[in-house]
């Protein structure tokens, strides 16, 4: 799937990923607060679920908060085009999140603890880094003097892609939150895609259009983790 490159609006594509996830946010309101997290649950024959009110209103404002900030970022900081493939992955990794992470969570009955404050501070800052380098390397995009430049300023100085180390951490505190340790996997999924896919691929077209700016770059800065890796 090629992702980089192309430019395009993709407002077909982009409605598609909205809805469904609007979709996954009213079942995860009917796991979390109706019915639904039962049914679901009795599926696999497992005991209805006991969870917390106050850490299933923490899931849901999380699922909220990322819905609107993942659609400001693909509406208006989203300038290339958005494969099929890719409309497909990004709402399957969605439903991971909100519903998989929902049903996670339905049978924490722990009460809101230290874990939980952790995980919401994580959540924020991964959220933080994600969409501020974003936003950062937009506004520096848009000047006509770094045209033909690659941006290496703001939080982009820290790491070379230290939106998807926020988006690591982002993931990781909402595992936190759900206080069930199945949840860890999908975090150290995301890692796992990220260091062995996204990031080698999108390195491959950065060396390609910016050349010796790359390997400068490459060459003095962390890849993910700032000061660490």
């Amino acid at each position: 799937m090629e992702l980089y490159g192309k430019k395009s609006k993709s407002l077909s594509q982009k409605a598609i990923v909205i809805v469904a996830e609007l979709i996954f946010i009213y079942l995860v309101y009917e796991i979390l607060f109706k019915d639904f997290g039962e049914v679901i649950y009795s599926w696999f024959g497992w005991e209805a679920p006991q969870g917390n009110y106050y850490r299933n209103t923490i899931v849901l404002t999380f699922c909220v908060t990322i819905f609107l900030r993942f659609t400001f970022m693909m509406l208006y900081l989203l300038k290339r085009e958005m494969p099929t493939e890719e409309v497909f992955s990004v709402s399957i990794a969605f439903l991971i999140y909100y519903v998989g992470f929902s049903l996670l969570a339905a049978n924490s009955h722990q009460s809101v603890s230290f874990l939980d404050y952790l995980g919401i501070v994580l959540f924020l800052t991964g959220s933080f880094l994600n969409t501020c380098s974003e936003i950062q390397r937009n506004t520096w995009k848009k000047k006509e003097e770094n045209k033909g430049k690659l941006f290496t300023e703001g939080l982009f100085k820290y790491a070379m892609h230290i939106n998807y180390f926020g988006d690591v951490l982002w993931v990781t505190g909402f595992a936190f939150v759900t206080r069930n340790i199945w949840s860890f996997v999908i975090p150290v999924l995301l890692l796992g895609f990220f260091v062995f896919s996204n990031i080698p691929m999108l390195d491959k077209y950065l060396k390609d259009k910016y050349k010796d700016q790359f390997d400068r770059y490459a060459s003095g800065t962390k890849k993910l983790i700032p000061f660490v890796y």
